[in-house]
């Protein structure tokens, strides 16, 4: 009877142990086949966010940092530009006064199928009206550099500081409602610079020049064909020159003569702003 009994126990000893182990081998392989719900979310997250990085990358910012070479460096003394290293020395710069009057965006298209660069000098008081605005925004957009003239092309040395002040700051206000950006250029109404205009303008972060050589406002040069040749054939005609013209029917009528006149004698446009001094 003790013989039966302790059969009996043994055997349901020998069962319960085949039970547990087979549970705790159920328990470890469960882990290694089956990821654990939070590390499979975190994986496919980490995957997605690789995906999207290689796919749609950030062309603005590519673009973004895309910068222009410093090329000339203006020399005070005669108003005109020297290459920089190797940059070509056979250039000269253009640049057109008192716009946006009633001819700049005529010569502005004429540049601009000649692929020739050039700086528009403004003054206030052609700046009035929405239409006069819009004609400035028009050239800039066109992708021509925008340059300060004055609000009223005063004399400066005729005005106190105060007066100075508005006339330049008020414009450049005015250029920035209009085109987004402040003006990196100045020119002085007559050339007329004084210590006080000189300061702020370099305060401003602009950069001050007058000119080497024009002839569109002399009487005996109000006529294109006269302006052209001048123009062209000068004896101040030298590399880096700073040829100043104006907003007039005449010079808008000379102008392509002018740039293709100066191209015949090896000369091509100064991009303004490959200038030192304007390129951040």
């Amino acid at each position: 009877m003790i013989h039966m009994k302790y059969f009996k126990l043994m055997s349901s000893i020998s069962i319960l142990t085949l039970v547990l182990v087979a549970c705790g081998e159920e328990e470890t392989k469960a882990p290694a086949t089956t990821p654990e719900p939070q590390k499979v979310e975190e994986e496919v997250v980490k995957e997605e966010v690789k995906e999207e990085v290689i796919v749609e990358p950030n062309s603005e910012k590519e673009t973004d940092l895309e910068t222009i070479e410093t090329l000339y460096e203006l020399n005070q003394a005669n108003w005109s530009f020297k290459p920089i290293s190797d940059a070509p020395s056979e250039v000269v710069l253009l640049t057109i006064d008192d716009a946006p009057d009633k001819r700049s965006l005529e010569m502005a298209k004429t540049l601009k199928a000649l692929n020739a660069p050039a700086i528009f000098f403004v003054n206030g008081h052609f700046l009035d009206t929405d239409e006069e605005k819009a004609v400035l925004k028009e050239i800039h957009d066109m992708g021509f550099a925008i340059g300060n003239h004055t609000q009223t092309h005063a004399n400066l040395k005729q005005l106190t500081e105060e007066e100075q002040r508005a006339e330049i700051m008020n414009l450049n206000e005015t250029i920035v409602e209009i085109i987004g950006e402040k003006p990196k250029f100045y020119r002085a109404p007559f050339g007329v610079n004084t210590d006080f205009s000189k300061a702020l303008v370099q305060e401003q972060g602009m950069l001050l020049m007058n000119w080497t050589y024009g002839y569109d406002w002399e009487a005996e040069y109000q006529d294109a064909v006269a302006l052209t040749d001048i123009m062209v054939n000068s004896i101040y005609l030298t590399p880096g020159a700073n040829l100043l013209m104006h907003d007039r029917v005449w010079t808008a009528a000379a102008l392509k003569g002018i740039v293709e006149g100066l191209r015949k004698k090896g000369y091509e446009m100064i991009d303004p702003a490959t200038i030192q001094g304007v390129t951040e």
